[in-house]
């Protein structure tokens, strides 16, 4: 089966959505990689646990502010999941870094506290998707291809 692209002019408010949730990422990607450097590696002792949350917190926290400018109809369900997702790991987050524990439970509580602030965030990556196949333009087959060539224009 041979496929073109039609040409269609892309609807600029799910446009509009897509440089929106852009913004967040912006913000959100660099707060979890900071609280992922508290997790010591091999040479490294890791970012203190404290100050990585800290960060974390104040990512995410810009990153929720940013939320409501990708909201679309088209996008609702994506929308929703994640503003739930983000505001769930920002609780789990503000309540960790208000009772921070004196001694570090080792490697593996470390590792599961982490994982339990990101975790709620996985709505992310679904939306991602979501966003993008409903900004490009769609895939449809091209009649009458001589040579039965297999490539897309």
């Amino acid at each position: 089966m041979i496929f073109r692209r039609r040409s269609r002019d892309p609807d600029p408010d799910l446009a509009d959505a897509a440089r929106a949730f852009a913004a967040v990422l912006e913000e959100l990607e660099p707060a979890k990689a900071a609280l992922a450097e508290a997790v010591p590696g091999t040479r490294l002792p890791g970012r203190p646990f404290a100050e990585a949350l800290a960060a974390f917190v104040a990512g995410a926290g810009r990153a929720e502010t940013l939320m409501a400018a990708w909201r679309r109809p088209p996008l609702e369900g994506e929308w929703a999941a994640c503003s739930a997702g983000l505001e769930r790991s920002l609780s789990l987050a503000r309540a960790q870094l208000m009772d921070l524990p004196s001694e570090q439970a080792g490697f593996v509580g470390l590792v599961e506290r982490i994982q339990a602030i990101l975790d709620p965030l996985e709505p992310f990556a679904k939306a991602a998707v979501a966003v993008r196949r409903r900004t490009r333009t769609t895939v449809a087959p091209r009649a009458n291809r001589p040579n039965g060539l297999d490539s897309l224009d």
